[in-house]
């Protein structure tokens, strides 16, 4: 399985991703710079968290209009599996491979801590490694987390299975202060229609090695590889 890994200027979790993709894979991602305009053979693109361009603007406006994104985009439409997390699902949603948007967090902070997150599908290359109701742990680390839609676009990742992720305590249950962002339905994470493309804002990769205090991260890119090897 020969993974890539976008670095845009600002990234910080690309080499945390790559760690976690190399233990995973047996073998380093590509570091692609985000100037380049084409992509080697992969069977996985990932968009790591950071700030990139310093979320001025808008938190990966920059980044989604990089050069790199166009062959981005066109590798995820002929069915290559891309993972944005934190910032990576930022300019997803900026660059039209997910809907909705990433605002700012309710209690107008960057909020840095370990969360809950509830599974609600195993049915992508991504969640595969977990159960549905299972709960996991993940670090986030953003300012920019609050996932809004219109009714309209959250019912149709609702009834079309592509919520990925929620956000609960311990105990499974959501609502309330297991939410840290305000994210409209207590959405962690999702997928596109074609279910290859998966945005999250909790950081798997931090949580990948039990020397890092768990690895419920880890079972994801475990999954990973095995359906894509």
């Amino acid at each position: 399985m020969q993974a890539v890994v976008i670095v845009f200027p600002g990234s910080n979790c690309d080499r945390d991703v790559a760690v976690a993709l190399e233990r995973a894979a047996g073998k380093p991602p590509l570091m692609i710079w985000h100037r380049e305009t084409d992509l080697p053979l992969a069977d996985l693109i990932v968009l790591p968290g950071g700030f990139s361009y310093g979320d001025y603007l808008r938190a990966g406006a920059m980044a989604a209009q990089s050069p790199v994104m166009r062959e981005v985009r066109a590798r995820a439409g002929a069915g290559v599996p891309v993972l944005g997390i934190c910032n990576g699902f930022q300019i997803l949603t900026e660059c039209g491979l997910l809907p909705g948007a990433l605002l700012r967090n309710s209690g107008l902070a960057f909020v840095c801590r370990d969360v809950w997150l509830r599974v609600e599908t195993a049915d992508s290359v991504h969640t595969r490694a977990y159960r549905p109701g299972e709960v996991v742990r993940f670090p986030i680390a953003h300012h920019d987390g609050n996932f809004r839609a219109d009714p309209d676009t959250v019912r149709a990742l609702e009834d079309g299975d592509r919520i990925a992720f929620r956000y609960c305590n311990p105990a499974g249950e959501v609502g309330g202060g297991a939410n840290p962002n305000g994210s409209v339905d207590d959405i962690a994470g999702i997928l596109n229609e074609r279910r290859n493309v998966l945005g999250l804002m909790p950081h798997p990769e931090r949580l990948a090695d039990p020397r890092l205090g768990g690895a419920d991260g880890a079972r994801m890119f475990a999954g990973l590889v095995q359906a894509l090897a």
